[in-house]
């Protein structure tokens, strides 16, 4: 298992799924994906998927998940990193790159319009259920580490504050107005 193997897998999860915005049709279907390899290689792909949630952590990609979300907290910020994983390399690194560039994503649109929360928290366990259902048993404890980088300080403020938000943000702002 290596990072384009793991994207692979995603991505034909999110083909099979009858709505490729769906995180938790992704990941159930990447679970009989990954549960059809040999469990070495089902672990690999742990260590992959929190390299992911590492890279994601990022200040602004936090602001506008607290934007999409109406407040987003840790543990809320996981389970968005999740959903946007579920979303495929493309959109992933699109958003990593840009944060303010979800808003032109439809399944955004879609959830403002709906005022609906995005999660993906089902994405975060698709190795430990993959690995559970091929192996019978829990996954080892030491498989992978996390490592999440230091926050931007610049954005150290309030995500209440629209003002900001506005100028850090322009389209997510638009998206979901104060």
């Amino acid at each position: 298992m290596d990072s384009d193997r793991f994207w692979n897998l995603i991505d034909d999860a999110r083909c099979q799924a009858a709505d490729p915005t769906d995180a938790d049709d992704v990941a159930a279907r990447a679970v009989a994906r990954l549960a059809g390899l040999e469990p070495a290689e089902i672990l690999r792909a742990e260590q992959i998927l929190w390299d992911l949630m590492a890279v994601s952590y990022l200040a602004p990609l936090w602001a506008a998940a607290y934007q999409i979300n109406g407040g987003c907290s840790d543990d809320g910020f996981d389970y968005f990193r999740g959903w946007l994983i579920a979303q495929g390399r493309t959109t992933f690194e699109q958003v990593i790159n840009d944060p303010d560039s979800l808003a032109d994503l439809p399944a955004i649109q879609l959830a403002a319009a709906e005022g609906r929360d995005l999660d993906g928290e089902a994405i975060l366990t698709i190795v430990w259920n993959a690995y559970q259902s091929a192996t019978g048993n829990e996954p080892p404890r030491d498989t992978f580490t996390i490592r999440y980088p230091d926050l931007d300080p610049e954005w150290n403020f309030d995500f209440d504050d629209h003002e900001r938000i506005a100028a850090r943000l322009p389209r997510i702002a638009a998206v979901y107005p104060a």
